[in-house]
């Protein structure tokens, strides 16, 4: 069954909206970041690293961001231009405010944290005169990162998008993407996540985000729970990850479908999501099955959590099926998931 369909006149495949951040990643990993002296550089935010890994899939990938007007905003708009992403609607702030830095402390293949610089952030500077119209209606989908929903004016520019994309048939994802930076309080956490929600075609968030999402409609719910309320509202598919322990994409048939991480030795604990993002929403855009869609995602996360960075080391797809044949040979055609489970 097709769950979602595109209107394929349109030229953009995906296009997002929320932060890009600078990444600055140890060298001299597995201590502690007080003791790390040599760091690498990398385009970082989870929009920003979907939005890599999809444009290496081959799809046509566009951008709303605000990115601070100095070296660093230089550096991540010039690295988007390389990986084919259209940057025409990310504009420079005016008034000083810098982008994201993000400080990454590998202590152990188990343990790892990332320590996060947003005051006077470039990224929640993003105004609803920077939506354009037709953009919107020029792709087949709308990604909107729930970073951007923590701060006017960037909340309002995001919820314009939205309401664009619902006119205009464009479909949305939701990922959730919860940062408890520039949050006032937990109640507009649920306010605003929950307004994006109820409008979205797919929804993709672990259990903490969903908590936090669900909080003032209905706290406590278990995860089949969440999916019958928001297929209610309008999502074909709610996505549902619990880390190690795998994922669940449960659809609006009232079908389930659970995946497993692919057994990798693991460098740092974040990223995966962001390359099971890109590497879930190119299997849609393939009109693939929901398995293959879901196996292809995990493939991708397992694959980033071993790699140093998140945006750099983003595989080819041609990459992603070698890893997985690979992956089956040694540990069995059902090391990602039981197909027969629904």
């Amino acid at each position: 069954m097709s769950y979602i369909t595109f209107d394929n006149s349109r030229p953009f495949d995906l296009v997002l909206l929320g932060r890009v951040a600078v990444d600055f990643n140890p060298v001299d990993y597995f201590q502690p970041l007080e003791e790390c002296t040599t760091f690498k550089k990398y385009v970082g935010g989870s929009p920003a690293n979907i939005a890599v890994g999809a444009a290496r899939h081959g799809m046509k990938i566009g951008f709303f961001a605000r990115v601070s007007d100095d070296q660093l905003g230089d550096f991540v708009v010039h690295f988007f231009e390389k990986e084919g992403i259209d940057t025409s609607r990310i504009r420079r702030c005016t008034g000083g405010e810098k982008i994201g830095l993000t400080f990454t402390e590998i202590l152990s293949r188990d343990e790892s944290s990332i320590l996060m610089y947003r005051n006077c952030i470039a990224d929640l500077q993003l105004h609803p005169d920077d939506i354009d119209e037709e953009y919107i209606k020029n792709t087949k989908m709308l990604l909107i990162s729930g970073t951007s929903l923590a701060a006017s004016p960037s909340r309002e520019a995001a919820l314009k998008a939205v309401m664009l994309a619902k006119r205009f048939g464009t479909k949305i994802i939701f990922d959730v993407d919860y940062r408890s930076y520039s949050w006032k309080n937990m109640d507009e956490i649920s306010i605003y996540y929950s307004m994006v929600a109820r409008e979205a075609d797919i929804i993709m968030g672990s259990r903490e985000e969903f908590d936090l999402m669900e909080a003032l409609i209905e706290p406590g719910r278990n995860d089949l729970q969440s999916a019958a309320y928001w297929h209610a509202q309008n999502a074909k598919i709610v996505i549902i990850k619990h880390g190690k322990k795998g994922s669940t994409a449960y659809t609006v048939d009232g079908k389930h479908y659970t995946v497993r991480p692919f057994p990798v030795d693991a460098l740092k604990s974040f990223g995966g999501g962001d390359g099971y993002g890109a590497g879930f929403l190119y299997g849609l855009y393939s009109g693939w099955d929901m398995y293959d869609c879901l196996e292809f995602g995990c493939a991708q996360a397992s694959m980033m959590v071993a790699a140093h960075s998140c945006s750099e080391e983003m595989p080819m797809a041609d990459q992603i099926h070698a890893f997985i044949r690979a992956s089956k040979e040694k540990h069995g055609e059902n090391v990602c998931c039981d197909r027969g489970e629904m």
